[in-house]
């Protein structure tokens, strides 16, 4: 067996399941150091060996007197641990003295089977903000995709990659990891190898796929021979500053890589589509929210299609999920953030009413890998996002868990909106009203428009992709317009009201943003 880290002592915070499960690894592999000891709130547990290893409690009133050296570790091995809790356990690790503390994630696979080592990671600022995720038995909600292929496009990213992570447990037969950028696949793909060599999950075969949606020939020529039976769409562009000034390229990647997708998914026989959508797609403001407006409404119209392409094994199922802002995702504010307060302030805040609604990744992922599989064809669904939260408390929670105090010792400094942003975000328009469904944080979005209504709406958008596709997409008759980003905005506003008004609300009298 090989040599421990020296003087390296681990300190488990929670010596239940998941808690005993770790201590058993780390003194198999016997390279991490040793177990110290647990630390556990149950007064049955405490005073109790466990294996040898004493079980010491209450956990904040042993955190207070311990005498920490340089190299100890705390390990938090809670997954049902609510954010408040965990807040208060770092807090106190933090002060105690521990530099180094890591955290099995709150994630359901964790929960319902066995933790390992692997799984665990240094604990993010996610982890201690937002509400205690729905509890999700997530075996029983991928039981429609076991012995399935699967096909995650955006797989790179935040949300998609999540999603990957959490198939490893539904026993699908094969995860495709479609994406654009290859470092990013090759990242995730490494990181789905070295979860399995680590014994998590399921032994699906990886399949990472290198893309480009836009390309609507290499599209239409793969997804036949994929064999998919599920579609999970996560591919955006989705940073609302940087679309506005790249419109063109917002719309050419969301819009028409999203038809693209979905042209094919009909063609080749894919039974089931999901695509991943945004608030922002509600009453959009931006670039970006208009474009998955659209892709909204593409989906919903692919669905009335599926009589006529029938599906390689069963019945049809294609819809969207609506959700607001994820906790830590890739140009999201605490990434931002914590960038700030690493360079010693200021944070930025733009404005003391802005709020969003926010949820985890791994919760978002969960519940839409089980609206995937309860969803039905044609319909819409929204997450149910709780409470909204200020930026400004976000701001000021992630100064405190970096040790210091705001407006002390970080500044938090009150900017402007941007292009594209609003102070809050609706979840819903007026032609929609959430219903509950049967599941747990899962509404369905009943559509107030009449089947006349609809199918006029449905005209209109092939329309306005007549005209996008002019602007996205070069043509020898009609050159003047290609990549003319002041022409698309003009047909986005004629076409999106609610993008119209917020341009003429924010526009100087000479029609440019301010």
């Amino acid at each position: 067996m090989k040599e421990s880290v020296p003087g390296r002592k681990i300190y488990i915070i929670g010596a239940g399941i998941a808690g005993t499960m770790l201590a058993a690894e780390i003194k198999s592999k016997g390279v991490f150091g040793s177990v110290t000891a647990f630390l556990d709130d149950d007064p049955a547990k405490i005073g109790v060996n466990i294996d040898g290893i004493p079980v010491l409690g209450p956990v904040d009133s042993v955190i207070r007197v311990m005498n920490i050296g340089p190299k100890d570790e705390a390990l938090i091995a809670i997954p049902g641990a609510p954010p408040e809790r965990l807040r208060n356990i770092y807090g106190n690790l933090r002060d105690a003295g521990f530099n180094k503390i890591k955290l099995l994630p709150n994630i359901a696979q964790i929960v319902e089977g066995p933790a390992h080592l692997i799984q665990t990671r240094e604990i993010d600022p996610q982890d201690i903000l937002g509400r205690a995720p729905v509890a999700i038995n997530l075996k029983e909600s991928l039981a429609y995709l076991r012995g399935k292929r699967v096909l995650i496009t955006g797989a790179g990213g935040s949300i998609g990659g999540e999603i990957a992570r959490q198939l490893l447990s539904g026993g699908a037969e094969r995860l495709y990891l479609f994406g654009h950028g290859e470092n990013s696949i090759y990242q995730i793909d490494r990181e789905l190898r070295l979860l399995q060599e680590g014994g998590v999950g399921e032994k699906a075969t990886i399949v990472p796929v290198i893309g480009d949606l836009q390309d609507r020939d290499y599209i239409h020529n793969i997804m036949p021979k994929l064999h998919c039976d599920v579609v999970f769409h996560a591919a955006a562009y989705k940073h609302v500053p940087m679309m506005e000034e790249n419109p063109v390229a917002a719309v050419g990647n969301n819009v028409f890589g999203t038809k693209n997708l979905l042209d094919a998914c009909l063609e080749s026989g894919v039974p089931r589509f999901v695509l991943i959508s945004t608030d922002k797609a509600v009453k959009p403001v931006s670039v970006y929210g208009a474009s998955k407006f659209i892709c909204e409404k593409l989906t919903l119209q692919a669905a009335k299609k599926t009589e006529d392409f029938p599906a390689a094994k069963g019945s049809h199922a294609y819809m969207f999920v609506r959700f607001g802002n994820v906790l830590g995702s890739r140009g999201s504010i605490l990434p931002l953030f914590l960038s700030q307060i690493k360079k010693g302030g200021p944070v930025t805040v733009t404005d003391p009413e802005m709020e969003r609604y926010f949820m985890t990744i791994p919760e978002a992922c969960s519940l839409v890998l089980k609206t995937g599989g309860v969803g039905e064809n044609g319909s819409s669904y929204l997450l149910d996002m709780g409470q909204p939260l200020k930026i400004i408390d976000i701001a000021a929670l992630l100064i405190r868990f970096s040790g210091y105090e705001p407006g002390k010792d970080i500044k938090i400094e009150i900017t402007r909106k941007r292009p594209g942003e609003r102070l809050s975000e609706p979840l819903w328009d007026e032609n929609e009203e959430p219903v509950k469904t049967g599941f747990p944080k899962i509404f369905k979005l009943r559509q107030k428009q009449t089947a006349e209504e609809a199918e006029d709406d449905d005209v209109k958008t092939g329309e306005l992709l007549e005209k996008l596709s002019a602007v996205c997409k070069y043509s020898a008759g009609n050159p003047e317009v290609y990549r003319n980003k002041d022409i698309l905005i003009s047909y986005l506003r004629e076409a999106v009201p609610s993008l119209d008004e917020f341009y003429r609300e924010t526009s100087d009298g000479t029609g440019n943003k301010r």
